[in-house]
């Protein structure tokens, strides 16, 4: 074992399923937010996530998002085994180990948009979720709203120019920002998104297909909300194969406008990662604003 935490994993993992799982073999790698590891006893492997003890409220959450994904019936998702702490500066969070293969092929395109469809027409009562999450680690509020630009303009561009704010990146962009608050209503007046149940961080990095092709999602930020915003993000940081776009859209047709809504959940994510990651992401994030309060006010004039 190379990682502290891992004798209070093995102790979980034989608590939750009830045999006498040892740690024989691990693998650690540093993956984004966290340390990952794949243990084995020899028969059995499991994917464990490493962080720091603040980090169990992500834990919980990602197991919260997996499980309301899983039963909506429409992907494979990993089944979370057991989460927890070391008594001490450490958190974790085990799930079952899939074997992923990357999103390439048109017919995994097809496949994984065929899933994604059927999952967005899984519908909530209202725009939110039941309970806050993350994106990345930035805190994600969830609270429940009737009306999906309130909700979209109080509850994600707010607070992620606010935080942009706090870590110095005033200026211009945050001039774009106060510009843009008052304008997104205008993008919705002709449209009026479906409270779809989102994954919430679609990316190819958390997307994959199992060995016989079956659609697979994890890393989930999930919430009730417009499902352009998952195809905008799609959209970002390499994208899908051009045969998910195709047939999402045979599926289920984008309505007029996308593309400049598109550029609105992609500001979100452009400024959670200038949060995030620092100053690299800033150009875009000013571009994606100043484009948007460009064409907003076309609009209005």
């Amino acid at each position: 074992m190379t990682h502290p935490a891992l004798p209070a994993v093995e102790a979980a993992i034989r608590q939750r399923i009830g045999n006498r799982f040892h740690i024989r073999n691990s693998q650690t790698a540093g993956a984004g937010i966290d340390t990952t590891a794949i243990i084995a006893d020899g028969s059995e492997r499991f994917f464990v996530k490493l962080g720091s003890a603040d980090r169990l409220p992500m834990f919980e959450a990602e197991i919260d998002g997996l499980l309301a994904l899983a039963a909506a019936g429409s992907f494979r998702t990993p089944t979370p085994i057991a989460s927890g702490g070391d008594g001490g500066a450490h958190a974790f969070l085990v799930l079952e180990h899939l074997e992923l293969h990357p999103l390439q092929s048109a017919e995994h395109g097809s496949r994984f948009a065929d899933a994604l469809v059927a999952l967005h027409q899984t519908t909530g009562p209202h725009f939110g979720w039941r309970r806050d999450n993350f994106i990345g680690s930035t805190p994600q509020c969830n609270t429940f709203a009737d009306n999906w630009a309130l909700f979209f303009t109080e509850h994600r561009l707010r607070p992620q120019f606010a935080l942009a704010r706090s870590r110095g990146f005033g200026g211009e962009l945050q001039k774009q920002g106060e510009r843009l608050f008052d304008r997104v209503p205008a993008l919705f007046l002709d449209y009026r998104p479906r409270e779809s149940l989102l994954h919430g961080d679609l990316w190819h990095g958390n997307a994959a297909v199992l060995a016989d092709g079956t659609p697979t999602i994890y890393d989930p930020a999930v919430h009730y909300g417009d499902r352009e915003s998952d195809l905008a993000m799609s959209e970002l940081f390499g994208g899908f194969p051009g045969s998910f776009y195709a047939r999402y859209r045979t599926g289920w047709a984008l309505d007029e406008g996308y593309e400049t809504r598109k550029q609105l959940y992609s500001l979100y994510h452009m400024l959670n990662h200038l949060n995030l990651f620092g100053r690299g992401y800033l150009g875009e994030a000013l571009r994606l604003a100043t484009r948007l309060n460009q064409a907003l006010a076309l609009r209005r004039d």
